[in-house]
């Protein structure tokens, strides 16, 4: 995405690409004869509410590495859209920025699409506060029909300690408790949510219910969701022992995919037998 320019400074030729592009009359800023088109480093800085020397540095690759708060308001200021920030951040700091909670209510046909295409593997899209905003048929056999509970009893935390009958299918109930309550913790503190009142709510909400998850959220476990074995006792298809990966989704850093696959061949013949039986 760099542009032609001065190599050695990226950030600074990325940074004059996209003040050129844009409109100053548009901005609130006067028409009037200007050498170069789009806005002048002045006008950024005002609009990035930073000193007009220290933006100046920048694009001169003068003045050191700028912090997040500075980039943020620099993006903010030109305009970017959420790639071109995360790119702005890789020129400047060699990193992406820190997801950004946003609240979900759906994902898109696109995405549904990618669930729906992995017919024989259990597969679901949650939020950082683990709710439940995707899935496929054959998570729906396997694990819950969300489709038939309302939008705030699809969270994964609401129903493994609040549900007797997902308590008992879980056949190492207090290893997945465990488990989910520290990947729970991470995801909120990546998505810099801890403080939001949605997150607040529901550790209330949970430690009132259960002292189990008000003990297990006392011990400040954090742990990462990549990858393990989940294993569920199924009215229809009995023990199911079932490989889980987790997956980051590109642009959407407020949600995450977990896939599940068996972990044997019988596991396999034994979904296959049910998703086949419920097709019938």
């Amino acid at each position: 995405m760099v542009m032609a320019g001065d190599t050695s400074n990226p950030l600074g030729t990325y940074l004059r690409d996209r003040r050129t592009r844009l409109d100053p009359i548009a901005l609130g800023f006067g028409g009037g004869r200007r050498r170069t088109p789009g806005l002048r480093r002045e006008e950024v800085a005002s609009r990035a509410n930073i000193s007009p020397t220290w933006y100046t540095w920048l694009e001169q690759g003068r003045g050191g590495a700028p912090s997040a708060d500075v980039l943020d308001r620099i993006a903010k200021g030109l305009l970017l859209t959420e790639p071109e920030r995360e790119h702005l951040y890789m020129l400047g700091l060699g990193r992406p920025p820190e997801a950004r909670y946003h609240p979900v209510d759906g994902i898109s046909p696109r995405l549904q699409r990618v669930l729906d295409g992995m017919v024989l593997s259990p597969a679901i899209i949650k939020t950082a506060l683990w709710d439940v905003v995707g899935w496929n048929r054959a998570a729906t056999l396997m694990l819950t029909d969300y489709a038939k509970l309302p939008r705030e009893g699809r969270n994964i935390l609401r129903l493994l300690f609040g549900s007797d009958q997902v308590r008992a299918r879980n056949a190492d109930w207090e290893g997945v408790a465990r488990f989910v309550v520290g990947a729970f913790r991470a995801d909120v503190a990546r998505a810099r949510a801890s403080d939001s009142a949605a997150v607040v709510q529901l550790v209330t909400e949970l430690s009132r219910i259960s002292p189990e998850f008000e003990a297990l959220w006392q011990d400040n476990d954090v742990v990462a969701h990549g990858e393990g074995v989940k294993r569920l006792h199924h009215p229809d298809a009995g023990l199911l022992a079932m490989e889980f990966s987790s997956f980051a989704i590109e642009g959407r850093p407020e949600l995450g995919m977990i896939v599940y696959n068996p972990a044997s061949a019988a596991d396999a013949e034994r979904l296959r037998v049910l998703l086949e039986a419920r097709e019938s």
